[in-house]
């Protein structure tokens, strides 16, 4: 009976370990790496003494696995452990992520703060879907590019890439695609913010949550504001509309996942009598989807217990129940999202680019710019109404 496990302890050991020792040893490099270079923005006057550093240590952690993978190159001793970190330790990432969220801050946002992120998460999904069909583009990375656009950059991606059964190249290319848009986001649009909405933080963090692409880069563009106009309410606006826009994760991974599957028709679907046949509904929604529900859920009633019997679940009081969903989603987040995402940098070969060609960076481009866009006709119309 024992001989099974030592089996599975010694594959794990030896060909699993040491691929992800590689991604952990990255993404420390790349967090720290990160704070290193915040640390010489401040040093050189680019921010105050009391910022934080807008750099992503998860883009930091994707560059410099790309830059291993491609100039290097890595041994095969390492492909099993990072497959794992890009597959499993990032579904634990975005599990954890949930305590992050929780159902309360949403409607801070009021009746139309959350229809105009749906506004926006909307767009972003149809421009990239129509635009991947009329370019006769990879319906995969297509939908991969709409969900990295439309809800939370980089953390869509992996989330839905399992679902549709996305390939590596493409999903390499979708996290190459919104990275970049991503962060010519962070950097220009807080000055157009200002431009636009000077005066207005609610705006200002309204534009900043639904037009740019990723947690991070929200928060880095927040950051970057306050670090020029002196407006520290728009990090806190800004941040409040990213989450809020995230927790669409819920519902929009099953739905386009059902919309690939109804308009893909491949062989492997279709039944005797040639009719496609889909995947049980299910199968849409995975299960590390709700498991990053169930935590929010429980973010949600931790916080509301604690509004109402001044102790989360009747248990912890407020700094104790602060630090144990702040301690653990920082892990997931910063930790194990930041191993996954090295992961996917040291899994990228550029050669496997050579055959997608520049088209659907040209969607991503259109997607990223026609969400801006929208954004600020709809925060022009009626952010004036919203109240945080």
């Amino acid at each position: 009976m024992d001989k099974p496990v030592a089996k599975n302890k010694s594959y794990f050991l030896l060909k699993v370990l040491p691929g992800v020792i590689l991604c952990c040893i990255v993404m420390l490099i790349g967090t720290y790496g990160a704070e290193l270079l915040g640390n010489l923005m401040i040093w050189i006057g680019v921010l105050s003494e009391e910022s934080q550093t807008p750099i992503s240590g998860i883009f930091v952690a994707i560059i410099l696995g790309l830059i291993i993978r491609n100039t290097v190159g890595l041994s095969d001793v390492f492909l099993k452990g990072i497959s794992f970190s890009v597959k499993y330790v990032l579904r634990t990432g975005i599990i954890l992520l949930g305590l992050k969220l929780s159902l309360m801050e949403a409607l801070k946002l009021g009746a139309f703060g959350i229809p105009l992120i749906i506004a926006c998460i909307s767009v972003g999904l149809f421009i990239t879907l129509y635009l991947t069909n009329r370019m006769q583009q990879s319906t995969r990375l297509g939908t991969l590019i709409a969900c990295g656009t439309g809800i939370c950059g980089v953390t869509a991606i992996m989330a839905t890439s399992p679902v549709i059964k996305a390939k590596e190249d493409e999903i390499s290319y979708a996290v190459a695609n919104i990275t970049i848009f991503g962060l010519t986001g962070m950097m220009l649009y807080p000055f157009l913010a200002n431009f636009l909405f000077a005066n207005d933080p609610i705006k200002i963090g309204l534009f900043l949550g639904t037009a740019i692409h990723d947690t991070a880069q929200v928060t880095g563009a927040a950051l970057i504001y306050d670090q020029f106009f002196q407006t520290k309410t728009v990090v806190e606006i800004a941040t409040v509309a990213k989450l809020t826009r995230n927790l669409f994760i819920i519902i929009i991974i099953p739905f386009v996942s059902y919309l690939f599957f109804k308009n893909e028709g491949n062989k492997d679907m279709k039944n005797n009598d040639g009719e496609i046949v889909l995947p049980k509904w299910y199968k849409f929604i995975p299960l590390f989807v709700l498991a990053f529900l169930l935590l929010s859920v429980v973010r949600t009633i931790g916080d509301a217990t604690l509004g109402s019997a001044n102790a989360a679940f009747g248990l912890f009081g407020r700094d104790t129940w602060e630090s144990i969903y702040s301690n653990l989603s920082s892990f997931g987040t910063t930790y194990l999202l930041g191993m996954a995402m090295a992961g996917v940098g040291l899994s990228t070969n550029f050669k496997m680019f050579r055959g997608i060609g520049v088209k659907p960076f040209y969607i991503g481009f259109t997607a990223a710019v026609v969400v801006g866009v929208v954004s600020v006709i709809l925060i022009s119309l009626f952010g004036g109404f919203v109240r945080v």
